[in-house]
């Protein structure tokens, strides 16, 4: 008995879901640290406890993390 398999390409597009949101983390990345401004709706939070994180600490170095929510649909 023989089995055969037929593959077809189908387009798909992915789009930021609007309703999702954005959420904005810092995190400081000096050794030994490890505090993060934890979830943040705008931009500007996150951005103000690197900042006063910075103040208080002299830590400098930070990743940002910027997540999205999204949907793939099919092209057809």
């Amino acid at each position: 008995m023989s089995t055969h398999t037929v593959y077809r390409y189908v387009p798909h597009t992915i789009t930021h879901v609007p309703e999702g949101g954005i959420v904005f983390e810092a995190f400081c990345t000096t050794d030994g640290c490890g505090e993060d401004s934890g979830p943040q709706d705008v931009h500007e939070a996150a951005q103000d406890w690197a900042l006063r994180h910075t103040g208080r600490t002299g830590h400098d170095p930070f990743r940002r993390l910027v997540t999205d929510h999204a949907r793939v649909t099919r092209a057809e």
